[in-house]
């Protein structure tokens, strides 16, 4: 259902987190925007520009922090109330902000880590290291490129997550990308209620339970104030 009423929304939702048993947040590009970082799909995003052939805009991935909408994600980890993190992100804002990594899939990986292309090994990025401690393999970035295959073991857990839940929030995504964008698919045909904020389109629009047109954090933020009202904490 399209919320014309944001309170209304609000409340809805707050209601439906606090009624979840497995809450699944799947986060894109439109999350990390309060923190200076560009999205894909918005007008001056990556993709945007460059189909008009323009460079790509400028941007410090290191001097990016935290924003409030993640800061509200780590909340409902500390309410009980997250059970996993999917992100299509690479800016490591959501490891930065203090969510459990074994809460959290990187599916397009991390600018900040090094990964063994042999074992599977991973490690913060520094340029003196080239070789797995574990098996002598080559250490290379993490993070995806486009034609590369998503990593099997966090697209596994993403896919055990999505099947399992019973709530599951996008937040700041064009769910254009595939195969991340089949998680909601997957929680939506094993009989989640799906919640999409989202300032663009996305191909779920017309299916999912409740459907935010504002900014990540223009939600996400009073929805967990609201949260806390209602729990008592």
């Amino acid at each position: 259902m399209m919320m014309s009423d944001l309170h209304s929304g609000i409340e809805a939702l707050a209601n439906w987190i606090s009624q979840a048993k497995h809450l699944v947040v799947f986060t894109g590009a439109g999350i990390s925007t309060e923190s200076g970082l560009p999205d894909f799909r918005g007008p001056d995003g990556l993709w945007t520009r460059r189909d008009k052939g323009l460079p790509p805009p400028k941007f410090d991935w290191s001097s990016a922090e935290p924003n409030q909408s993640h800061m509200a994600i780590v909340e409902l980890q500390k309410m009980g109330k997250l059970a996993f993190l999917i992100s299509q992100n690479i800016d490591n804002l959501h490891l930065a902000s203090g969510i459990n990594p074994e809460l959290l899939a990187e599916l397009h990986g991390n600018l900040t880590k090094l990964k063994c292309r042999k074992c599977g090994f991973k490690c913060d990025y520094s340029p003196d290291f080239d070789k797995c401690p574990l098996c002598g393999g080559e250490l290379r970035t993490s993070v995806v490129n486009f034609g590369d295959p998503m990593p099997r073991d966090e697209v596994e857990k993403s896919e055990w997550h999505s099947r399992r839940s019973d709530l599951f929030i996008v937040a700041g995504s064009s769910l254009v990308v595939y195969p991340a964008a089949d998680m909601p698919r997957i929680a939506l045909q094993s009989g989640a209620k799906l919640v999409i904020i989202n300032q663009g389109e996305t191909p779920l629009d017309q299916v999912c339970h409740l459907r935010f047109e504002e900014g990540v954090g223009d939600v996400l933020v009073p929805v967990v104030a609201r949260l806390h009202e209602m729990l008592g904490s």
